[in-house]
């Protein structure tokens, strides 16, 4: 049997496998929890929360408070100097760098054997497998799969233990049946200077044939307008005619579908969303025309959730299950994971679409958000907003952050966006005027505050040169990878930032 049959075979036995979460996803979540709890029970985590009299999710509430990075940040600094038991009792030597971060400094998610093998490999594999469930026949592993990642640093407290990008720390231990058919080489994939990077991962990949890309959204369309640039070719398929799939995570891929479009032309082409973090894999886009993600139950990660209407970080007194959610609210994530985080608020929002199977979409964050006046503006709404703008202006952005500006008189504000262009619109006051009508078609309480000017003026936007937003993670160790720009501050801090390389 063609092993591309053999790989398919296995791939439609784990969906068997998928189906049992999806139709008992309660019992399936309980039993984890469970699990959970009695693996890290001697830990010093566990041992001073008493795991051991926990028995039900309100003791659980009952015994562990909520954490956040900065909470967990002493226990993950002796772990990475290399103590060992504290959060977790298998050897942790895997620390994954987040992006989620928007200070200079970068944040170290503990990466175990567990959370590497039973969450993120193990999406990896869903991801195939929800493919194959929905485009059946295919014959992904005919061809390579090209790898769009970041870069890691040798950690010097313990041997063999690495500190960088989760797509990195993933692509360093990537089983066999997975490496056979990657590219680049590992010696550029992880390479940490990303513009030597850009170029040898170009000339190395453009002259095979590729069937999968997989990497987040605007440092892959960097890549591949880079291979454009070198092969000399109009569109890229002619150069990977038979590429088919992108899976796709880290940002909406809402503001980028247009230009993957644009420089894919093979109508057979699929794209795939996952939402998967440095602290594990959460969903997988598992129908071919919906942008709901399904919510992954058997990875080792338990979820709870808090309701933004009573929001307050750690100090939340709100705190459901899975068993309470309810559709189109929206709820900051918490999870307990296989990787040592306990009760760890991750930053992310999510609204529930589906409650059987349980499927939601990313809203976006607890901390990424605009409501200085009020308006509780949030990603999802500026992203489909925006995009809808690019529609009707025929243009196209590449990146863009906003944030509030507050006038000399303090009557009155507005938001300030700084947005990359990859296609000009015609007439910028024109896209200004289109965008705020359809943030208020999104949005009601930004509708409220713009209600004749009284309170919010029409938007603004400055369009700045091709570069300014690379320059800006440059400047903060940040380019490449999974690095990826703010989409909404509460404040002017980042605006400012960039507005210095102007």
């Amino acid at each position: 049997m063609p092993f591309n049959s053999i790989f398919a075979w296995l791939m439609k036995k784990r969906i068997h496998q998928i189906d049992l979460f999806r139709k008992f996803p309660l019992d399936v979540q309980q039993e984890l929890l469970l699990n959970l709890l009695s693996f890290a029970k001697n830990t010093e985590f566990g041992l001073k929360h008493e795991f051991e009299k926990i028995k039900s999710h309100a003791d659980f509430k009952e015994a562990i408070p909520l954490s956040s990075y900065e909470t967990l940040k002493p226990s993950i600094d002796r772990l990475i100097t290399g103590e060992q038991n504290i959060l977790w009792p298998s050897e942790t030597k895997w620390f994954a760098k987040s992006s989620g971060t928007t200070s200079s400094k970068s944040k170290f998610i503990p990466v175990t054997k567990e959370s590497l093998f039973d969450c993120h490999y193990k999406g990896g594999k869903d991801l195939l497998a929800l493919y194959y469930e929905n485009f059946p026949n295919r014959k992904l592993y005919n061809g390579k799969h090209l790898n769009v990642g970041g870069s890691l640093q040798i950690n010097p407290n313990i041997e063999d233990s690495y500190l960088g990008d989760i797509s990195a720390i993933i692509m360093k231990n990537l089983p066999w049946w997975a490496e056979i058919k990657r590219i680049p080489s590992k010696e550029t994939a992880l390479m940490s200077d990303w513009e030597s990077k850009l170029e040898k991962m170009a000339t190395e990949t453009m002259n095979q044939d590729v069937f999968i890309l997989t990497g987040v959204p605007s440092w892959t369309y960097i890549l591949l307008k880079k291979i454009l640039e070198i092969s000399g070719k109009k569109n890229i398929t002619d150069v990977w005619p038979n590429l088919e799939l992108y899976l796709h995570g880290g940002v909406s891929f809402e503001p980028y579908k247009k230009l993957f479009q644009e420089i894919i032309s093979n109508p057979d082409m699929n794209y795939l969303e996952t939402y998967n973090a440095s602290e594990g894999f959460f969903g997988i886009q598992d129908g071919a025309n919906s942008e709901e993600l399904l919510l992954m139950l058997d990875y080792g990660i338990f979820y709870e959730f808090i309701p933004m209407s009573s929001f307050d970080g750690e100090n939340s007194t709100e705190i459901i299950e899975l068993s309470e959610v309810k559709l189109d609210t929206n709820y900051a994530l918490v999870i307990t994971t296989n990787g040592g985080l306990w009760r760890y608020i991750i930053g992310d929002t999510i609204k529930f679409t589906s409650l059987l199977p349980f499927k939601f979409v990313v809203t976006g964050r607890t901390k990424s958000y605009i409501n200085v006046f009020g308006e509780e503006l949030i990603v999802d709404n500026v992203e489909k907003a925006l995009a809808k703008t690019c529609e009707l202006t025929n243009s196209a952005v590449k990146d863009f952050t906003a944030g509030p500006n507050y006038l000399k008189e303090n009557k009155h504000g507005k938001h300030e966006w700084l947005i990359e262009f990859e296609k000009k619109p015609a007439d910028l006051n024109e896209f200004e005027s289109i965008l705020d009508k359809e943030i208020c078609k999104i949005n009601s309480d930004y509708e409220a505050k713009r209600k004749a000017d009284l309170l919010l003026l029409n938007l603004s936007i400055q369009a700045v040169k091709t570069g300014t937003f690379d320059a800006w993670l440059k400047e903060k160790g940040k380019l490449g990878g999974q690095s990826k720009i703010p989409r909404l501050s509460n404040d002017r801090q980042i605006i400012e930032e960039i507005l210095a390389f102007t």
